[in-house]
C-alpha cells in the first residue's frame, strides 16, 4: 500500500513538473517611441518591472527612435514572431491606424500607452492606458487661479509640438478654467516643442515685450524649467511670476520651490505598469477596458520629497 502511495506521489510530482515546464509563456512585443526620451525611460522601467514580477510572460521592448516607419517595421517583426499581444507607445497619433490595421488582421490585441490615438482610430485599439490630458491642464490652471488669489493675471502658454493630443488637450484644460475667471487672460501662446532651450528662448523674447505677464503655464516641465532660467537671466523675482509645469520629472522636482512653483505628476510608472498589465490580460484572452485612466496629481514644494521618492 505504501509503495502504491509513493508511486502515485512520484507520478503526481512528475505530472506537476511537466505541467510547470509546459505552462504557457505569453510573449508581448513592445515597440516604444524612444529609449532616449527621459520620461519614457521611467515608463519602460515599469514595463520591465511587471515582466520581472510575472514568470509566465516575456515582454520584448524595442526602440522606434521616434520614427513611425521604424515602429511599423518593428510591429511587423513582432507579428511575424506571432506574439500574443502588442504594447505600443506611438511615435505619433497617425501611426496608430497603420499599426492597428496590421494587428487586427493578425488577430493580435493592441494596447496603446501614454499617447492617446485620435478618436477615429480607437476602433483599432484593444485598450488605451494613459492620463486624461484635459484634466492635467485643469489642475495646472486651478493651481494658478488659487495662487493669484484674485489678482490680475496675464499668461504665457508654452506649447509642445502642435497637433499632438497632449498639447491640444492640456491647453484646452488650461483655457477651460481660465475662461471661468475674469482676472486672468492668455497674452501669448508659443510652441516650444517640449524642449528646455526653446522654453528659455521664448520666455527671453516674450517676457520683456509683455511686461504684464506674471504667469507661465507649460505643457511640460522641460519648457517650464527653460522659462524659469529665463526669468533668472532677466532678473524677474520668483514672487513676481508663477511658473507651472507638467510631468513632475526628477529635474523638475529639483527646481520646485526655487522658481518652479508647481508641477503635475503624470505617472510614467503607473502608465507603464498598467499598460503591461492590460497587454498581459489581453494576451491571456481576458477582457480589458477600452480606456484605463492613470490619474494626474498636483505637486507643490511641500510634496517634493514624497514625489522624489517615487523615482528611487
Amino acid at each position: 500500500m505504501m509503495k502504491k502511495t509513493l508511486l502515485a506521489m512520484l507520478c503526481g510530482g512528475i505530472l506537476l513538473t511537466s505541467q510547470a515546464v509546459t505552462a504557457k509563456n505569453y510573449v508581448i512585443g513592445a515597440p516604444m517611441n524612444s529609449f532616449a526620451d527621459k520620461w519614457q525611460t521611467y515608463l519602460q522601467d515599469a514595463v520591465r518591472d511587471f515582466d520581472a514580477k510575472h514568470n509566465d510572460v516575456e515582454i520584448k521592448l524595442a526602440d522606434s527612435n521616434s520614427d513611425p516607419n521604424v515602429q511599423v517595421n518593428l510591429v511587423q517583426n513582432f507579428i511575424d514572431q506571432k506574439v500574443d499581444a502588442l504594447l505600443v507607445v506611438p511615435t505619433d497619433p497617425t501611426v496608430v491606424k497603420r499599426i492597428g490595421v496590421m494587428a487586427k488582421k493578425a488577430g493580435i490585441p493592441l494596447i496603446v500607452v501614454n499617447r492617446k490615438p485620435n478618436d477615429e482610430h480607437m476602433q483599432y485599439v484593444t485598450s488605451f492606458v494613459g492620463s486624461d490630458e484635459i484634466e492635467g491642464g485643469r489642475i495646472q490652471a486651478n493651481y494658478i487661479i488659487n495662487a493669484l488669489g484674485g489678482k490680475q493675471g496675464e499668461a504665457l502658454i508654452l506649447l509642445g509640438p502642435l497637433g499632438q493630443d497632449a498639447v491640444t488637450k492640456r491647453t484646452q484644460g488650461n483655457k477651460e478654467i481660465f475662461d471661468q475667471h475674469s482676472n486672468i487672460k492668455v497674452t501669448s501662446e508659443q510652441e516650444g516643442k517640449w524642449e528646455r532651450d526653446r522654453g528659455l528662448t521664448i520666455a527671453e523674447n516674450v517676457l520683456p515685450a509683455n511686461k504684464g505677464i506674471n504667469v507661465v503655464v507649460s505643457n511640460n516641465d522641460e519648457m517650464a524649467i527653460g522659462a524659469m532660467l529665463a526669468t533668472n537671466k532677466l532678473g524677474i523675482k520668483d514672487e513676481d511670476i508663477i511658473i507651472v509645469g507638467l510631468d513632475a520629472t526628477p529635474d523638475a522636482l529639483e527646481h520646485l520651490g526655487k522658481g518652479l512653483d508647481a508641477t503635475v505628476f503624470q505617472s510614467a510608472q503607473g502608465q507603464g505598469y498598467t499598460g503591461a498589465e492590460m497587454a498581459y490580460l489581453a494576451a491571456k484572452g481576458e477582457k480589458v477596458p477600452s480606456v484605463k485612466w492613470v490619474p494626474f496629481e498636483l505637486v507643490t514644494p511641500d510634496k517634493k520629497e514624497e514625489y522624489k521618492a517615487r523615482y528611487k
